[in-house]
């Protein structure tokens, strides 16, 4: 089941509001965030590897080449965070007591965006071995709790003990 367009509109939103978040506590400007380029996909606009049927979202890294122009470079890797909107939209169906769309939403979009950071700094390889990638994982879930300490919301706090690291929030992908 895909997101309607009001929840399409909230997941910009959200993204926005992560970035700031994410922004805010690696002190980047604007500037340095541009510098980690990435767009944000949703179930209906993905290709087939994209799809990941046991995470929130899937993080692919792709590699775009350009035309050359004099002392420029002849590409540059971006990142796609491929949105599982049906294991998202289960999930809040399933626990909509005490589970909402807004906060798991900003949830995956700050941890997708710490492990964007993250990989492009230098802090950590997109291309890990598995045994890495789960200790990724678990910095980077205790990255996001303080990345988003700043909103304590308790619907937030909810999703940050629900859906902690023994939860798999995310999956990489190199394309």
């Amino acid at each position: 089941m895909p997101f309607t367009m009001p929840q399409i509109s909230r997941v910009t939103g959200i993204f926005s509001e992560a970035e700031s978040l994410v922004s805010r506590y690696y002190r980047m400007t604007r500037e340095d965030l541009k510098a980690n380029p990435y767009d944000v996909r949703t179930l209906v606009h993905l290709e087939a590897h994209e799809v990941n049927k046991g995470a929130f979202a899937h993080l692919c890294k792709y590699y775009r080449r350009k035309e050359r122009d004099a002392g420029s470079p002849a590409g540059f890797h971006f990142y796609r965070i491929c949105l599982q909107d049906d294991r998202i939209l289960d999930a809040v169906e399933r626990a909509k007591s005490f589970i909402k769309f807004s906060p798991l939403m900003l949830y995956i979009a700050a941890h997708e965006l710490v492990h964007i950071v993250r990989f492009n700094r230098g802090d950590s390889d997109f291309d890990a071995p598995p045994e890495e990638k789960k200790l990724e994982e678990e910095k980077v879930h205790h990255i996001t709790r303080n990345v988003l300490q700043p909103v304590a919301a308790p619907d937030l706090g909810l999703v940050i003990d629900c859906f902690s690291s023994q939860y798999q929030i995310g999956d990489i992908f190199q394309g």
